[in-house]
């Protein structure tokens, strides 16, 4: 079969490589119909997360079942599923506690309670690396789902693939950054990074009651996709002073929930670089430092986008003294996803309108590079196998 395979930093292309197989009762094999890049991805190919051995791609992915182990009772040949990006057993302790994302068996290898660098990892991802757990991942032609009696979840016909493809991964992780702030309504959202994941965040802020949801980003073509799809305000750092905008609007408080949707690989100067390489740091947490600010006394923070490493000047005392609430980490998709496939059915929410380019499989590596250089305003790949 054709996937999109890692092979070294800066080098992802299309291989022929075999076709999966059932290992387990509880697989199923996938014929993938969709699949999509994810910005976590690219810090996979810039070498920002190590990875060692060719592996292939992707955990953003849905397809037709082909194959099912002896142990599969939930699912069919010719089921139409989505299959979210983490990869959860069902049955430890994490998996029964609503806490998917460390399940303690499907990461056999790297598995531990510490959340090392580089060891003692939470449960397994799709394609994301051997140190969580080594799979395969969907951009690919065919996929090997484990635990396929727990996680996948059976599409309607009358709903497209690009309807409910981002329920594997970003719609849930930006519906999680609002779920875990617990709005009351009325409230002042305050996004940075309008990439997949933000703009998801949006959607999620309104329909969870925000009064307003503002959205942070310097790249003026994510700023304009976000006030066409999900009429926000917005705000370019490279125009104004974003932590007193935010102050201003807000009546000297700060906005009441910030939602870090960049994570360590912001768009970053020479000094900031220089800073990551004194201190042996991956990327910068300038956009955290400046969330942290921008956030009112009192108010929560949710770190959707990925931290790989320990970061000098941490600020502690900002976070202590505001009493600033943070949440964080892989999000739970099987507490969200049954809520966010009735909203996409019941047209309350539509997914489909940030997607930028839709290519061949084929083409996965010209996408990849669009994606990471954000050229022709690249804001979301889709890549149909």
């Amino acid at each position: 079969m054709k996937a999109a395979v890692f092979h070294k930093p800066g080098l992802i292309q299309v291989d022929t490589v075999d076709d999966p197989s059932i290992l387990d009762p509880r697989d199923v094999i996938l014929k993938v119909t969709a699949t999509a890049i994810c910005g976590s991805d690219l810090h996979i190919l810039s070498g920002a997360v190590p990875q060692k051995n060719n592996m292939v791609m992707g955990h953003e992915f849905m397809g037709i079942v082909e194959e099912v182990g002896a142990a599969i009772k939930t699912l069919k040949k010719g089921d139409r599923v989505v299959v979210p990006f983490p990869i959860s057993c069902g049955h430890c302790f994490f998996c029964n506690n609503g806490a998917s994302p460390h399940c303690e068996n499907s990461n056999y290898e790297h598995y531990g309670p510490n959340g090392d660098l580089l060891d003692e990892k939470g449960g397994a991802l799709f394609g994301y690396t051997d140190l969580y757990g080594g799979y395969s991942g969907g951009q690919a032609e065919y996929v090997r789902v484990p635990y396929a009696d727990v996680s996948p979840r059976v599409i309607s016909d009358d709903l497209s693939d690009e309807q409910v493809l981002f329920l594997t991964d970003i719609f849930p992780t930006g519906w999680s950054s609002i779920d875990w702030a617990q709005l009351k309504g009325g409230e002042t959202v305050a996004i940075f990074g309008s990439g997949p994941v933000g703009l998801m965040a949006q959607k999620a802020a309104w329909i969870n009651g925000a009064a307003r949801v503002i959205a942070i980003d310097p790249l003026e073509y994510r700023l304009t996709k976000a006030r066409e799809v999900n009429k926000v305000e917005t705000l370019n750092p490279h125009k104004v002073d974003v932590i007193e905008a935010l102050r201003e609007i807000t009546d000297g408080r700060g906005a009441d929930v910030c939602v870090d949707a960049v994570g360590f690989e912001p768009e970053r100067n020479i000094m900031d670089r220089l800073k990551a390489t004194v201190n042996i740091e991956k990327g910068s947490m300038k956009v955290l430092d400046a969330v942290f600010k921008a956030v009112r006394r009192g108010g929560t923070v949710s770190i959707m986008g990925v931290y790989g490493s320990t970061y000098d000047n941490f600020p502690l005392h900002r976070i202590f003294d505001k009493a600033i609430t943070i949440k964080q980490g892989q999000t739970p998709v099987l507490n969200y996803i049954d809520k966010l496939i009735d909203l996409v059915k019941q047209n309350k929410v539509q997914l489909d309108d940030i997607i930028s380019h839709t290519i061949p499989l084929s083409e996965a590596a010209r996408g990849y590079e669009i994606f990471d250089k954000k050229e022709d305003d690249c804001v979301k790949v889709v890549l149909k196998p």
